[in-house]
């Protein structure tokens, strides 16, 4: 029969994981670790998950998760096929896009963007990535030490995104809806990592300001639409 193992520990275990995960990258990251931060010997985390590789496509599943989480099914978690934790993430990315109304703006090009559609896409970007913080923060840090999970967020994910939205940008700067600038591309940049600092990375600040989520999220959007509104 298969070993079960309590869902609360299951639960301590992404936990302590996802924290090794970031902290070191998916190269540096071993098992010994996992299981210092968790407070046992390597042999019981191996109990659980049959490999590293097991481990980190558990996390990435389990990140953004409603607590509690629920225990697998059988123990220990079996290493993935090839391939199969990067196309849950390809499938995470296509199924749910950021921002809606970014996408229904690229489906009908012919129309230029305001004000008031940019806050809106600003808000959903934002919501979007403080839902998945967790997942966000994970794939960023180990993406590069994994080649075909770099390829898939880099180019899918981040890359995408950053096209999406300079398009938009761009096509709102001809129709003087938005201030022109030597590069949209950069100031599409701007914009994501101003977002995603506040909606994602300052949990792992070490040194956080004290702002309430909403008053973050409120002072950077409009912050962003300011500085981007064609003012004649």
């Amino acid at each position: 029969m298969p070993r079960r193992m309590p869902a609360g520990r299951v639960q301590d275990l992404v936990d302590s994981a996802t924290a090794v995960f970031i902290a070191q990258g998916y190269r540096r990251t071993q098992m010994a670790d996992v299981a210092d931060a968790l407070g046992v010997a390597k042999g019981t985390v191996y109990r659980c998950v049959e490999s590293k590789e097991a481990l980190f496509d558990l996390v990435l599943r389990y990140a953004d998760a409603p607590r509690p989480i629920a225990a697998p099914r059988a123990l220990p978690v079996r290493t993935p096929a090839r391939g199969r934790t990067v196309r849950y993430v390809q499938e995470r990315l296509a199924s749910d896009p950021a921002s809606p109304t970014l996408w229904r703006a690229r489906a009908r090009g012919h129309r230029r963007g305001d004000a008031r559609e940019l806050a809106r896409i600003l808000r959903e970007l934002y919501h979007a990535m403080a839902k998945n913080r967790t997942g966000i923060k994970l794939v960023d840090r180990c993406a590069a030490e994994y080649p075909d999970l770099a390829r898939v967020w880099f180019g899918r994910g981040r890359g995408a995104l950053l096209s999406q939205l300079t398009a938009y940008l761009e096509r709102g700067m001809r129709a003087r809806r938005f201030r022109a600038v030597p590069e949209p591309a950069v100031a599409a940049r701007i914009v994501i990592e101003a977002l995603v600092f506040w909606a994602v990375h300052r949990h792992w600040d070490p040194a956080p300001q004290p702002i309430d989520p909403r008053v973050a999220e409120e002072t950077v959007v409009q912050m962003l639409v300011a500085a981007l509104r064609h003012r004649p």
